[in-house]
């Protein structure tokens, strides 16, 4: 620990009690890992502020002692965002007290919602109130606002509401001097210039603090229906959906296609689940479809599964009887990245590319990188219709982790990003950057963006001490002449 890290513990100690500081190596010891398992940091001490103004004066404090500052909520960062450097440079920020919803008006169709509050949470309070927050992914039960608004988060519900930067109405944060930006008032109109809120949106806590977001909501549900088909191929896939929405208009809100690969490995780990259909499939399509009569969109589904049927769009098709079931087929599709963890070392790029051209590219894009990496296989999953797929690369039965990602691992990643690019697409759909992917940012991206990046991030952190070693970091300065 450094000199100005124990005055910035002791400080904060002193303004804001006891239970602000968590110093315990062993409650330290679960918040320096990573989801993944990949990053591993250090850390003497969690700094764990109740309310913004403990916040301000933690943060303000560091700035002024040069302390470096990692913002964590639910440590749920699949790209090693939230994990602090190895050397110990860094103390944690939590945003874990910080969990209050502050209000929820049904009327304005809004919920003010802190940093800390979990996903899962938000939706139950929402849900009380007759609204829903559009939002959900299969880390909702420990995923935080403030880590969804800082990544600008995706999920399954993008096809229809989008990201969380078309969800969020305002932002509340401190700044990396301790001053506050309160911009929580959902206007409507607002022409003062940049968008700040926006601009901290997908930050991942290197230009501020994320303390609070203005959320929209919309009804909740009245009917929802939940259907599992079989397909030939992405492209089918598409064809399908789209001939979906012609006979749904919006109703179509999730729309997840799965590989037989991914799917197998789910049956194959996951205690509990079964498969939907009897008949075996290369490609299967998880489908949602809400109403807003009761008992409308059972039958509705229903109807458009026989229309695909008939078309030859789908082999096989079956609604969920019941929630229950809805569960259980909702859980075949969150359970990819478990399974595919307890398989063995994987390779996970979470990558976008335009809409029309995803289907090839899952298919020629997994036939490339097989080829070229004798032994790896390919999964590509996810969300067929706003073009990002999760594109993982698995690596041979009984490969060492650490060996194989280091070097084939590494080298798949290089290629399957060289492919995205080349797609016109994006290295990060959903994820961000964090640290996993600060390099290939760094190389693939055209040099105007990398200095845009770079003169923002200096204008808001010039000392680096906003989760350094995230997203962007700032190149050295030219020698005085």
């Amino acid at each position: 620990m450094t000199p100005a890290q124990s005055a910035l513990i002791d400080a904060v100690r002193a303004h804001s009690g006891d239970k602000a500081v968590v110093t315990d190596p062993d409650d330290i010891a679960p918040w320096l890992t990573d989801w993944r398992g990949r990053f591993h940091g250090a850390a003497p001490a969690i700094l764990a502020p109740a309310n913004v103004e403990d916040m301000q004066f933690a943060v303000a404090r560091a700035h002024e002692l040069g302390v470096a500052l990692v913002p964590q909520g639910g440590n749920t960062s699949m790209v090693g965002g939230a994990t602090p450097p190895a050397d110990g440079s860094a103390l944690i920020l939590s945003l874990r007290r910080m969990n209050r919803i502050r209000s929820i008006d049904p009327a304005a169709g809004l919920a003010v919602v802190e940093a800390g509050v979990i996903l899962a949470n938000l939706h139950e309070a929402a849900e009380a109130q007759g609204m829903r927050f559009p939002l959900t992914l299969g880390a909702r039960g420990s995923a935080t606002i403030g880590g969804l608004v800082s990544t600008n988060a995706g999920g399954t519900q993008v096809l229809r509401f989008g990201t969380m930067r078309s969800l969020v109405a305002g932002v509340e944060a401190v700044l990396p001097d301790g001053s506050r930006h309160d911009g929580l008032a959902a206007l409507k109109k607002d022409n003062r210039g940049y968008d700040l809120d926006h601009l901290l949106v997908g930050a991942e806590g290197t230009l501020g603090i994320v303390t609070a977001a203005t959320l929209r909501l919309v009804p909740a549900v009245v009917d929802r229906a939940t259907g599992w088909l079989g397909v030939e191929s992405p492209a089918v896939a598409l064809t399908l959906l789209r001939a979906m929405e012609r006979g749904s208009g919006t109703a179509i809100e999730s729309f997840e296609l799965v590989p037989k690969l991914a799917l197998d490995l789910v049956l194959k780990h996951i205690p509990g689940t079964r498969p939907p259909l009897d008949s075996s499939h290369p490609w299967l399509v998880l489908v949602d479809y809400v109403a807003a009569s009761p008992d409308t969109a059972k039958p509705a589904l229903e109807a458009l599964m026989q229309d695909a049927l008939a078309a030859g769009l789908a082999q096989d098709a079956v609604v969920a009887a019941n929630e229950a079931q809805a569960g259980a087929f909702w859980r075949l599709r969150d359970s990819i990245s478990e399974a595919e963890r307890a398989e063995g070392p994987t390779m996970a790029h979470d990558i976008s590319v335009p809409v029309d051209a995803m289907p090839d590219f899952m298919e020629s894009a997994s036939a490339r990188v097989e080829a070229a990496f004798p032994g790896v296989h390919c999964s590509a999953f996810g969300h067929l219709g706003d073009g990002n797929v999760h594109f993982h690369v698995n690596a041979p039965a009984g490969a060492d982790g650490d060996r194989w990602r280091a070097g084939v691992g590494e080298a798949a990643s290089h290629m399957v990003y060289d492919l995205v690019v080349a797609a016109g697409g994006s290295i990060s759909a959903e994820h961000g950057i964090g640290q996993m992917k600060l390099a290939e940012l760094e190389r693939l991206s055209p040099p105007a963006r990398m200095a845009a990046l770079r003169a923002i991030k200096r204008a808001f952190d010039p000392h680096e001490l906003m989760n350094p070693g995230k997203l962007v970091t700032l190149a050295p300065s030219p020698p005085t002449p």
